[in-house]
């Protein structure tokens, strides 16, 4: 266990900050049993987590949808309808970013969701205003499992990998982590835990763990 306190701390945030992942899938679920190619909103889950609304139409195309050519934006438009409809935090969240604003520890975001779609589901809660201007996401960076987005956090807060956590439900996500040194926690509340473990992570089943694990 390291126990020098991290100086910065990357979060995920569909299905870590904000219960995102379920309303999402449902609609995306949804939309590619419409199109012919019949699915669960868990099986989106196993197929999708961690990627691209992008990476979910090329996978679906591949297994035989019959996608629009604007599918993406429909779908897009759809996710936002249903995050605005309302999303629950994440049990724990506020309490970590309390503990860590408390012993002035930088945070930030790092997602391959839009911004608008965060912005959607971080802002009700004030999430949005409390990451603002230290929010990185697939547009303008190469999406996770490359660790540009986590190599910019790290450039715009001062602080080197080795002083660094980021938490991840994604095995994509925990891989940009380890591909830019930075320390990996798996956030597996959906039993994903072998999954994170394999790309070099650490593994936790709920929020209230992490403090422990980083020396708060």
């Amino acid at each position: 266990m390291i126990n020098t306190l991290p100086k910065l701390v990357i979060f995920d945030c569909d299905g870590v900050l904000v219960d995102t992942e379920g309303p999402v899938n449902e609609v995306i679920a949804d939309s590619l049993t419409r199109y012919g190619l019949p699915v669960s909103a868990h099986e989106c889950q196993e197929l999708f987590v961690g990627g691209t609304i992008f990476g979910v139409h090329d996978e679906a195309k591949r297994r035989g949808a019959d996608l629009p050519d604007n599918w993406v934006d429909e779908t897009l438009l759809a996710i936002f309808a249903r995050i605005e409809a309302g999303v629950e935090v994440i049990d724990g969240i506020p309490e970590l970013l309390d503990q860590l604003e408390a012993q002035g520890i930088a945070t930030a975001i790092a997602s391959n969701g839009p911004m608008g779609k965060m912005e959607r589901s971080l802002g009700p809660s004030g999430l949005w205003q409390r990451f603002e201007g230290r929010i990185y996401s697939r547009e303008g960076f190469t999406p996770k499992p490359a660790p540009d987005m986590v190599i910019q956090a790290l450039k715009d807060a001062g602080v080197d990998a080795a002083g660094a956590v980021m938490i991840d439900d994604s095995s994509n996500g925990c891989l940009a982590a380890v591909r830019a040194d930075v320390r990996a926690i798996g956030y597996a509340a959906e039993g994903q835990d072998e999954t994170l473990r394999a790309v070099g992570a650490e593994v936790v089943t709920s929020i209230d763990q992490i403090a422990e694990l980083i020396g708060l």
